[in-house]
Protein backbone atom coordinates (compact mmCIF):
# COMPACT_ATOMS: atom_id res chain seq x y z
CA UNK A 1 0.00 0.00 0.00
CA UNK A 2 1.49 3.34 -1.07
CA UNK A 3 1.66 6.13 1.52
CA UNK A 4 -0.89 8.85 0.88
CA UNK A 5 -0.37 12.61 1.22
CA UNK A 6 -2.32 12.39 4.48
CA UNK A 7 0.10 9.77 5.80
CA UNK A 8 3.09 11.91 4.81
CA UNK A 9 1.70 14.95 6.58
CA UNK A 10 0.92 12.91 9.68
CA UNK A 11 4.45 11.51 9.69
CA UNK A 12 5.94 14.98 9.36
CA UNK A 13 3.81 16.27 12.23
CA UNK A 14 4.80 13.32 14.36
CA UNK A 15 8.48 13.86 13.64
CA UNK A 16 8.21 17.60 14.41
CA UNK A 17 6.48 16.81 17.70
CA UNK A 18 9.19 14.33 18.57
CA UNK A 19 11.90 16.91 17.80
CA UNK A 20 10.11 19.55 19.88
CA UNK A 21 9.74 17.08 22.71
CA UNK A 22 13.43 16.24 22.52
CA UNK A 23 14.34 19.94 22.54
CA UNK A 24 12.19 20.58 25.57
CA UNK A 25 13.75 17.61 27.32
CA UNK A 26 17.25 18.93 26.53
CA UNK A 27 16.32 22.37 27.84
CA UNK A 28 14.81 20.89 31.00
CA UNK A 29 18.10 19.14 31.73
CA UNK A 30 20.19 22.23 31.03
CA UNK A 31 22.93 22.62 32.01
CA UNK A 32 24.28 19.08 32.27
CA UNK A 33 27.95 19.96 31.79
CA UNK A 34 30.46 22.82 31.83
CA UNK A 35 29.45 26.14 30.25
CA UNK A 36 32.11 28.17 28.42
CA UNK A 37 31.75 31.94 28.63
CA UNK A 38 33.82 33.55 25.88
CA UNK A 39 35.36 37.00 26.32
CA UNK A 40 36.75 38.35 23.05
CA UNK A 41 39.40 40.44 24.83
CA UNK A 42 42.51 39.81 26.94
CA UNK A 43 42.34 39.25 30.68
CA UNK A 44 42.52 42.38 32.81
CA UNK A 45 39.83 44.54 31.20
CA UNK A 46 36.39 45.30 32.58
CA UNK A 47 34.57 42.84 30.31
CA UNK A 48 36.87 40.08 31.54
CA UNK A 49 36.36 41.13 35.17
CA UNK A 50 32.58 41.12 34.74
CA UNK A 51 32.67 37.73 33.04
CA UNK A 52 34.57 36.18 35.94
CA UNK A 53 32.17 37.76 38.41
CA UNK A 54 29.13 36.42 36.56
CA UNK A 55 30.72 33.01 35.96
CA UNK A 56 31.20 32.47 39.68
CA UNK A 57 27.59 33.33 40.52
CA UNK A 58 26.09 31.40 37.61
CA UNK A 59 28.14 28.33 38.46
CA UNK A 60 26.83 28.40 42.03
CA UNK A 61 23.25 28.64 40.80
CA UNK A 62 23.34 25.89 38.15
CA UNK A 63 25.76 23.48 39.82
CA UNK A 64 28.13 23.34 36.84
CA UNK A 65 31.52 24.89 36.14
CA UNK A 66 31.39 28.11 34.11
CA UNK A 67 34.76 28.62 32.42
CA UNK A 68 35.85 32.04 31.13
CA UNK A 69 37.66 31.63 27.81
CA UNK A 70 39.60 34.69 26.55
CA UNK A 71 39.80 34.80 22.74
CA UNK A 72 41.14 38.29 21.90
CA UNK A 73 41.88 39.89 18.56
CA UNK A 74 40.49 42.25 15.91
CA UNK A 75 38.51 44.38 18.39
CA UNK A 76 36.55 41.37 19.59
CA UNK A 77 35.64 40.05 16.16
CA UNK A 78 37.64 36.82 16.52
CA UNK A 79 36.01 35.71 19.76
CA UNK A 80 32.55 36.82 18.72
CA UNK A 81 32.80 34.99 15.39
CA UNK A 82 33.89 31.87 17.27
CA UNK A 83 30.71 31.88 19.35
CA UNK A 84 28.55 32.58 16.29
CA UNK A 85 29.73 29.26 14.83
CA UNK A 86 29.22 27.25 18.04
CA UNK A 87 26.39 24.76 18.52
CA UNK A 88 23.21 26.49 19.80
CA UNK A 89 23.00 24.31 22.90
CA UNK A 90 23.74 26.86 25.64
CA UNK A 91 27.22 25.57 26.42
CA UNK A 92 29.13 28.27 24.52
CA UNK A 93 28.11 31.83 25.36
CA UNK A 94 29.56 35.30 24.75
CA UNK A 95 29.83 38.22 27.14
CA UNK A 96 30.43 41.19 24.86
CA UNK A 97 30.80 44.96 25.24
CA UNK A 98 29.10 47.29 22.80
CA UNK A 99 32.09 47.12 20.45
CA UNK A 100 30.26 43.97 19.30
CA UNK A 101 27.73 46.12 17.41
CA UNK A 102 30.11 48.37 15.51
CA UNK A 103 33.58 46.83 15.13
CA UNK A 104 32.81 45.31 11.75
CA UNK A 105 31.65 48.68 10.43
CA UNK A 106 35.22 49.90 10.88
CA UNK A 107 37.39 46.81 10.34
CA UNK A 108 37.56 44.66 7.23
CA UNK A 109 36.85 41.06 8.21
CA UNK A 110 37.42 39.35 4.86
CA UNK A 111 34.49 37.07 5.50
CA UNK A 112 35.66 35.97 8.95
CA UNK A 113 33.19 38.05 10.93
CA UNK A 114 29.61 37.58 12.11
CA UNK A 115 26.10 38.83 11.47
CA UNK A 116 25.55 41.61 14.02
CA UNK A 117 21.76 41.63 13.81
CA UNK A 118 20.88 38.01 13.03
CA UNK A 119 23.86 35.84 13.91
CA UNK A 120 23.28 35.57 17.66
CA UNK A 121 20.55 35.05 20.23
CA UNK A 122 20.30 37.89 22.79
CA UNK A 123 19.98 36.65 26.36
CA UNK A 124 20.32 39.65 28.69
CA UNK A 125 21.88 43.12 28.81
CA UNK A 126 24.05 42.90 31.87
CA UNK A 127 25.07 46.52 32.29
CA UNK A 128 25.67 50.03 30.98
CA UNK A 129 28.81 52.13 31.34
CA UNK A 130 29.48 55.84 30.88
CA UNK A 131 32.65 56.72 28.95
CA UNK A 132 35.25 59.13 30.31
CA UNK A 133 38.07 61.14 28.78
CA UNK A 134 41.08 60.58 31.01
CA UNK A 135 44.58 62.10 30.84
CA UNK A 136 47.85 60.72 32.11
CA UNK A 137 49.14 62.26 35.33
CA UNK A 138 52.37 63.30 33.59
CA UNK A 139 50.70 64.57 30.43
CA UNK A 140 50.49 68.17 31.62
CA UNK A 141 46.75 68.14 30.94
CA UNK A 142 44.53 68.97 33.92
CA UNK A 143 41.31 69.97 32.15
CA UNK A 144 39.52 69.42 28.87
CA UNK A 145 40.34 73.01 27.97
CA UNK A 146 44.05 72.17 28.35
CA UNK A 147 43.73 69.22 25.96
CA UNK A 148 41.90 71.22 23.28
CA UNK A 149 44.32 74.14 23.61
CA UNK A 150 47.30 71.80 23.27
CA UNK A 151 45.87 70.24 20.12
CA UNK A 152 45.00 73.62 18.60
CA UNK A 153 48.42 74.95 19.52
CA UNK A 154 50.11 72.48 17.24
CA UNK A 155 50.99 69.87 19.84
CA UNK A 156 50.42 66.33 18.58
CA UNK A 157 47.60 64.85 20.64
CA UNK A 158 46.82 61.16 20.42
CA UNK A 159 44.29 59.05 22.28
CA UNK A 160 44.32 55.38 23.21
CA UNK A 161 41.34 53.07 22.76
CA UNK A 162 40.76 49.35 23.39
CA UNK A 163 40.46 48.79 19.64
CA UNK A 164 39.36 50.13 16.29
CA UNK A 165 35.58 50.17 16.05
CA UNK A 166 35.12 50.38 19.82
CA UNK A 167 32.71 52.95 21.29
CA UNK A 168 35.82 54.71 22.60
CA UNK A 169 37.17 55.02 19.06
CA UNK A 170 33.86 56.38 17.76
CA UNK A 171 33.65 58.81 20.69
CA UNK A 172 37.17 60.05 20.01
CA UNK A 173 36.32 60.85 16.39
CA UNK A 174 33.02 62.49 17.36
CA UNK A 175 34.84 64.68 19.88
CA UNK A 176 37.52 65.59 17.33
CA UNK A 177 34.80 66.81 14.96
CA UNK A 178 32.94 68.74 17.68
CA UNK A 179 36.08 70.43 19.03
CA UNK A 180 37.69 71.09 15.66
CA UNK A 181 40.99 69.48 16.65
CA UNK A 182 43.02 66.74 15.08
CA UNK A 183 43.40 63.65 17.25
CA UNK A 184 45.49 60.61 16.36
CA UNK A 185 43.87 57.30 17.24
CA UNK A 186 46.09 54.65 18.85
CA UNK A 187 44.18 51.33 19.08
CA UNK A 188 45.14 48.52 21.45
CA UNK A 189 44.02 44.93 21.92
CA UNK A 190 41.89 45.69 24.94
CA UNK A 191 41.43 48.17 27.78
CA UNK A 192 44.33 47.07 29.98
CA UNK A 193 47.16 47.68 27.48
CA UNK A 194 45.65 51.03 26.46
CA UNK A 195 45.62 52.22 30.07
CA UNK A 196 49.15 50.95 30.66
CA UNK A 197 50.49 53.14 27.86
CA UNK A 198 48.66 56.20 29.17
CA UNK A 199 50.09 55.51 32.63
CA UNK A 200 53.53 55.15 31.06
CA UNK A 201 53.26 58.47 29.25
CA UNK A 202 53.35 56.96 25.76
CA UNK A 203 49.85 58.30 24.94
CA UNK A 204 48.48 61.42 26.68
CA UNK A 205 44.76 60.60 26.90
CA UNK A 206 42.25 57.79 26.53
CA UNK A 207 38.50 57.37 26.27
CA UNK A 208 37.58 54.60 28.69
CA UNK A 209 35.02 53.20 31.11
CA UNK A 210 35.49 54.13 34.75
CA UNK A 211 36.23 50.79 36.37
CA UNK A 212 39.71 50.05 34.99
CA UNK A 213 40.99 53.58 35.73
CA UNK A 214 39.30 54.27 39.09
CA UNK A 215 42.30 53.18 41.23
CA UNK A 216 44.63 55.45 39.25
CA UNK A 217 42.27 58.42 39.45
CA UNK A 218 42.23 58.16 43.23
CA UNK A 219 46.03 58.20 43.33
CA UNK A 220 46.46 61.03 40.82
CA UNK A 221 48.20 58.88 38.21
CA UNK A 222 45.34 59.65 35.85
CA UNK A 223 43.04 62.69 35.67
CA UNK A 224 39.39 62.67 34.53
CA UNK A 225 38.62 65.48 32.08
CA UNK A 226 35.03 64.75 31.04
CA UNK A 227 32.25 62.17 30.88
CA UNK A 228 30.39 61.53 27.61
CA UNK A 229 26.91 61.00 29.04
CA UNK A 230 23.87 63.29 29.08
CA UNK A 231 24.24 63.87 32.81
CA UNK A 232 27.10 63.49 35.25
CA UNK A 233 27.67 59.95 36.36
CA UNK A 234 26.69 59.10 39.95
CA UNK A 235 29.83 56.96 39.94
CA UNK A 236 31.96 60.12 39.50
CA UNK A 237 29.73 63.14 40.22
CA UNK A 238 32.58 65.68 40.20
CA UNK A 239 33.49 65.00 36.58
CA UNK A 240 31.72 67.43 34.20
CA UNK A 241 30.04 66.25 31.01
CA UNK A 242 31.29 67.14 27.55
CA UNK A 243 28.05 69.07 27.03
CA UNK A 244 28.71 71.18 30.13
CA UNK A 245 32.04 72.13 28.63
CA UNK A 246 30.58 73.22 25.33
CA UNK A 247 30.57 70.03 23.27
CA UNK A 248 26.96 69.03 22.73
CA UNK A 249 25.70 65.92 20.91
CA UNK A 250 28.87 64.01 21.78
CA UNK A 251 27.25 61.32 23.89
CA UNK A 252 28.27 57.68 23.82
CA UNK A 253 27.38 55.10 26.46
CA UNK A 254 28.94 51.66 26.45
CA UNK A 255 27.11 48.48 27.48
CA UNK A 256 27.71 44.78 27.86
CA UNK A 257 25.47 41.79 27.29
CA UNK A 258 25.21 38.02 27.18
CA UNK A 259 24.69 36.30 23.83
CA UNK A 260 24.30 32.78 22.55
CA UNK A 261 24.67 31.45 19.01
CA UNK A 262 21.78 31.89 16.61
CA UNK A 263 18.76 29.63 17.21
CA UNK A 264 19.45 29.10 20.90
CA UNK A 265 16.30 27.35 22.21
CA UNK A 266 13.83 29.72 23.93
CA UNK A 267 13.79 27.51 27.03
CA UNK A 268 17.55 27.94 27.49
CA UNK A 269 17.30 31.69 26.87
CA UNK A 270 14.58 31.88 29.53
CA UNK A 271 16.67 29.85 31.98
CA UNK A 272 19.80 31.97 31.55
CA UNK A 273 17.88 35.24 31.49
CA UNK A 274 16.18 34.31 34.76
CA UNK A 275 19.46 33.41 36.45
CA UNK A 276 21.15 36.62 35.31
CA UNK A 277 18.28 38.84 36.38
CA UNK A 278 18.59 37.36 39.85
CA UNK A 279 22.39 37.68 39.82
CA UNK A 280 22.17 41.34 38.80
CA UNK A 281 20.02 42.07 41.87
CA UNK A 282 22.53 40.63 44.35
CA UNK A 283 23.89 43.45 46.58
CA UNK A 284 27.46 42.19 46.28
CA UNK A 285 27.14 42.11 42.49
CA UNK A 286 25.68 45.63 42.35
CA UNK A 287 28.52 46.98 44.52
CA UNK A 288 31.20 45.10 42.59
CA UNK A 289 29.79 46.30 39.26
CA UNK A 290 29.90 49.87 40.59
CA UNK A 291 33.61 49.42 41.29
CA UNK A 292 33.93 48.36 37.64
CA UNK A 293 32.04 51.47 36.54
CA UNK A 294 28.97 49.52 35.48
CA UNK A 295 25.28 49.86 36.34
CA UNK A 296 23.19 46.64 36.16
CA UNK A 297 20.45 46.58 33.51
CA UNK A 298 18.76 43.17 33.18
CA UNK A 299 15.24 42.75 31.85
CA UNK A 300 14.00 40.62 28.95
CA UNK A 301 16.26 39.38 26.19
CA UNK A 302 14.65 41.93 23.84
CA UNK A 303 16.26 44.77 25.80
CA UNK A 304 19.68 43.62 24.60
CA UNK A 305 18.47 42.96 21.07
CA UNK A 306 17.00 46.44 20.73
CA UNK A 307 20.07 48.13 22.25
CA UNK A 308 22.31 46.30 19.81
CA UNK A 309 20.17 47.22 16.79
CA UNK A 310 19.96 50.88 17.86
CA UNK A 311 23.74 51.18 18.21
CA UNK A 312 24.32 49.45 14.90
CA UNK A 313 22.04 51.94 13.15
CA UNK A 314 23.21 55.08 14.98
CA UNK A 315 26.94 54.45 14.84
CA UNK A 316 26.77 53.06 11.34
CA UNK A 317 25.60 56.50 10.27
CA UNK A 318 28.29 58.27 12.33
CA UNK A 319 31.04 56.02 10.96
CA UNK A 320 29.93 56.74 7.40
CA UNK A 321 29.65 60.50 7.99
CA UNK A 322 33.10 60.76 9.57
CA UNK A 323 34.76 58.21 7.31
CA UNK A 324 36.05 56.27 10.32
CA UNK A 325 38.29 53.35 9.39
CA UNK A 326 40.68 51.04 11.19
CA UNK A 327 44.09 52.56 11.89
Amino acid sequence: MKPTRRHAIAAAISMAAACASGLAWAADGYPAKQITLVVAYPAGGDTDALARLFAEKLSARVGQTVLVDNRPGASGIIGSAYVSKAAPDGYTLLLAPSTFSIAQLVLKTNGSGYDVLNGFTPIVQTGSQPLFLVAGGNSGLSTLKDAVAAAKGGKSLSYASPGSGSPMHILGEMFARASGVSLAHVPYKGVAPAINDVLGGHVPVTFVTLGPVAPYLAGGKLRPLAVASAQRSPLAPNVPTLAEQGYKDVEVTAWNGLWGPRNLPPEIVKTLNGHFNEILKMPEIVSRMAVLGTTPVGGDADVLGKTNAADYARFGKVIKELGIQAD
